[in-house]
């Protein structure tokens, strides 16, 4: 796929619920495979407002064909919530998602990426592998005995 024009979301974007559809659509495969659910479940319009506030919501057309969001957080930047449309998946568009991200982290003088993943979820372990991520640490969600997810981080300088 040709290099494409990411958006950043202001609050009052109109594109807001289309991308809360999206992000639903596109994490439906892992609904009856994770334990606890997503927190997608509490997600709505106006939490993506907020985050456009006190993060950045990026997307990729009109309506929404991809989007991530980003949490600047010590020494790192956290991708969240990256979706794209099911119908396009394959064709590279994480990738770019993932180089935004990295440059987003160099603009706040930021080295790292950083994502969890959900330990069952064995192939977004590889993809997001494949684009440099490597685990370094595991996380577990309150009420639980065993770990739930996987803390990924890439370094900015690893990037292509």
């Amino acid at each position: 796929m040709t290099k494409a024009t990411y958006e950043k979301c202001a609050p009052d974007d109109a594109r807001l619920p289309a991308v809360l559809d999206l992000v639903r659509r596109s994490f439906a495969y892992m609904e009856d495979r994770i334990a606890p659910p997503s927190s997608l479940h509490r997600l709505t319009v106006d939490a993506i407002a907020r985050h456009c506030d006190t993060g950045e919501v990026w997307v990729l057309g009109d309506p929404p064909l991809a989007c991530m969001f980003l949490t600047e957080k010590p020494n790192r930047l956290y991708l969240g919530k990256l979706a794209v449309d099911p119908s396009l998946r394959g064709r590279g568009i994480a990738r770019q998602m993932v180089d935004l991200a990295a440059a987003r982290a160099v603009s706040k003088g930021l080295d790292t990426l950083e994502l969890e993943v959900r330990i069952e979820l064995i192939e977004n372990h590889q993809a997001f592998g494949r684009m440099g991520f490597q685990i370094v640490r595991h996380g577990t969600h309150d009420g639980f005995d065993a770990p739930t997810f996987y803390v990924m981080q890439k370094t900015v300088a690893e990037l292509s």
